[in-house]
Order: structure tokens, then sequence, then C-alpha cells
């Protein structure tokens, strides 16, 4: 078997690239050989602490304040997370193999060498969050259809076809497609985290290192490193890299926008129509806008205590870019059905099928959360022609 290896040479260090497909048997076998035959001075892999501690200990899902998510307006986030789950998991069972399982062998086989070795990736829930700030509206559509779609996808892998992905123009080609649909994600999935693996390697301790990574990370990997090497690159500075970007002045008034032109529509109707107008615009507002996002609860499932609350809720929510729908209706789902230990015990089978989604109440309640969102979502775009329209 031919090894998918890219050796580096720069001033004090020898290392060597191992480039994986994260669900394939054959990278897990790989990266054992490498180790034992290389006996490298240590091995860094491609993973962060807390998926390192998931991977290894389990998922402490039980231990989530499903309330306390929502409030800290973090649903799409945990959403988003266990979406990224869903599709690696289901590759993993097409393929009998475990997502990340080459990362657990690259450590157990430093552990039995003796070689020490460390967790070079940036946290999940940064590179997530950094790439939901970056995004403009259209982008973080873009990036939940993508989400929301692999769940729906019914396509099968076959492992030949899981081995091309560790292929050069394979996975350039994929790279061109990501940046040309989602450039911002593909900044932060990719090129942000080449300069974080690259920089956590550079400064790993050793002459001889072995580094496993993604296949899609290896060249910008490679660049990195001869920045560093030329020091184009400042190797202390990954603080930048593990900040959330804040808001620009754009940024903060956008949301507003919305807001400001619905009263703006119902006043304008006031001064030009008098207040029999004003009073049919604001109901027009709260019969669309409303019932689009219990129509998006009804079809999530939701309780008919939940269905009501998206109703009564999105109106005014809608005219507050601080708070969401989804929040109430997701607390009012999580506290009528509160999530059982089965559905704790059950979420790593469940999350690999739409059904599984609905099925558990754990997830269920973040499905609520999205459909209620979504429904307002939509409903506010619907309604402004509809109150134009009474204007004439």
């Amino acid at each position: 078997m031919e090894k998918a290896l890219t050796r580096v040479s720069i001033p004090g260090k020898e290392i060597i690239l191992i480039g994986t497909a994260h669900v394939s048997k054959e990278s897990i076998t790989e990266v054992q050989e490498v180790i034992r035959e290389e006996k490298p001075d240590g091995v860094c892999v491609e993973i962060d602490q807390s998926r390192y501690k998931s991977l290894t200990e389990g998922a402490s899902w039980s231990n989530l304040d499903v309330i306390k998510i929502l409030k800290e307006r973090k649903g799409f986030l945990l959403l988003a997370n266990l979406v990224l789950s869903s599709f690696q998991k289901r590759l993993g069972l097409d393929l009998g193999v475990k997502p990340g399982e080459e990362m657990l062998a690259a450590v157990s086989a430093a552990k039995e060498s003796g070689i020490p070795f460390s967790l070079c990736d940036r946290e999940i829930q940064i590179t997530l969050r950094r790439a939901w700030a970056k995004s403009n509206f259209w982008s973080k559509n873009k990036m939940l259809a993508v989400l929301f779609g692999s769940i729906f996808s019914n396509e099968k892998l076959k492992a030949e076809e899981i081995e091309k992905l560790k292929e050069k123009n394979m996975l350039q080609n994929m790279l061109e497609e990501l940046s040309g649909f989602l450039p911002s994600v593909k900044e932060v999935l990719i090129d942000e985290r080449d300069q974080y693996l690259a920089t956590k390697i550079f400064k790993t301790g050793g002459e001889k290192l072995v580094a496993v990574v993604g296949a899609g990370h290896v060249e910008g990997i490679v660049k990195n490193l001869k920045k560093l090497e030329a020091l184009d690159i400042d190797e202390n500075d990954l603080k930048s890299l593990e900040t959330i970007p804040k808001k620009g002045i754009a940024g903060k008034i956008l949301p507003w926008v919305i807001p400001v032109l619905i009263l703006g529509l119902i006043g304008f109707g006031f001064f030009r129509h008098g207040w029999q107008v004003s009073v049919a615009m604001l109901w027009k507002w709260i019969l669309i806008n409303g019932s689009l996002s219990a129509i998006g609860s009804i079809i999530a499932l939701a309780h008919p205590l939940t269905i009501i609350t998206a109703f009564l809720a999105s109106p005014i929510t809608s005219m507050n870019p601080t708070i969401g729908v989804g929040i109430f209706t997701g607390i009012v789902e999580a506290v009528i059905r509160r999530p059982r230990v089965i559905d704790f015990e059950n979420l790593s089978e469940d999350i690999t099928s739409i059904r599984g989604f609905f099925r558990n109440r754990f997830t269920h309640i973040f499905v609520v959360f999205f459909m209620s969102s979504l429904g307002s979502s939509i409903g506010t775009f619907v309604a402004i022609p509809f109150l134009a329209k009474l204007l004439h």
C-alpha cells in the first residue's frame, strides 16, 4: 500500500505529514505503521481537546442544560455540531469505521511506543462560531441549507471513493468549489486551520515529528510551515484565530433594518390613511408572521402549546433582533417534552437519520427551534409586500 506521506524539512526539524480520510480503514493502518516505522520524537494529531475527550470518554450530552443553551443563543451552534456529527457518523457506518478513529489509532500507537503526542486542532466550537460570525446573511442560509441537506441525503460513499478523497486533484477541485460557494466558511474551516495546525506542529518539541491530519489540510500546512520557517508568520500569534470577530457598525445596524421598515410602514399607514389601515397592517403582520412560524413548528411535529407559542411570540420577536422565536419554542418544547435518559443513551444512533432527529427528544427540541425560526424569517419577508399593498 502506497502511503500518503509528505515530508517537510525545516531547520532543526523533519516533519512527516500523513494525509488521511477521516473514515478510512486504510488511514488507520497507515498511521500506525508510519509511527512504528519512523519512531518520531513526537506525534501531532488533528483533533481538539473536547473532541478527544468525547471520543475517549463518550459525549456527555446528559450534562447539557438545554434551556441554558437556548437562552445563551447557542441553539444554532449546537445544532450545527449535531448535524456535522451526523454526517461523519453515517459515513463511518457505511464503511465500518468510526469518525476520528485514525486519530485515536495515532495516539494509541504513540502511547505504545512511549512517544509524546499533542492535540493540535482548534476547538470545534470556536471554528463554528468564527464561521458563523464571518458569514453574511446569504452565506449563513447557504450554510444551513448544506448542513440540513446532509441529513436528508441518502448518498453512500464506497471505500474506494473515500480513498480518492486523498488525491490532490480531487481535493483541490472540492476546495475550489467550496471557496466559490461559501468563501467565508472555506476560509475558517480550511485556511485558518491550515495556519493553526501548522503553527501547533511547528511549536511541538522534537527533531522528528509525525503529524496526522486530514488530506485536505496537507498542502496548506506545508505552505504555512514554510512561512513560519521564513518568519512570515508569528508562531505565537494564535490568539487572533481563537477569538470570535466582533460585529462592525454595519453588522450592528443591519439586524434593525427590518423592524424599522415594518414599524415605518405601519406608521406611514397611520399618517396617510388613518388608524383603520394601520390596525389592518398590524393584524396582517401578526397573521402572516405568526402563522408561518407556527407552520414551521407543525412541520417539526411540535407540541400544540409550542405551536401556539410560535404564533404568539414570532410577530413580537421578529421586531427585536436580540431574541428569536426559537428560544421560546425550544424552551416550551423542552419543558413539556423533557429529554429522558434513553434519549441521551440513543443519541449517537438517532443523529444518523432524519427520523432519529425527530424521535429523540433532545434533538427534536433543536428541530423545533430551527423550524419555528425559519418560519418566522420567511414570514417576515413575505409580510412586507402585503403591508406595502395596503398603503395604495
